[in-house]
């Protein structure tokens, strides 16, 4: 009885984290047009080069991220069956 309740209470928070993360993404998409409303707005474009800067930042630390989680548990995988294949049989 008390898998079917962890399994129902895990796919309850799945839900509501889907519902957050909708609402989140939806606050973010209406703050975008406004944002580039007022840069396109100005003279200079400094302002506007420093937050397309800021965008390629911010756009770039997740893919780093995953891609260096991804090499380490590579790594320790590579390393465990290297050590598997040289340990000897007693």
């Amino acid at each position: 009885m008390t898998a079917m309740n962890n399994k129902y209470r895990h796919m309850k928070n799945r839900l509501a984290f889907l519902i957050v993360s909708l609402f989140l993404y939806f606050e973010t998409s209406a703050q975008c047009a406004m944002c580039r409303a007022v840069l396109e707005s100005e003279e200079g474009q400094s302002t506007a080069e420093g937050v397309n800067d800021g965008i390629m930042y911010l756009m770039a630390i997740p893919y780093l991220l995953v891609a260096g989680i991804g090499f380490v548990i590579y790594w320790q995988f590579f390393r465990k069956k290297k050590s598997e294949k040289t340990s000897p049989i007693l």
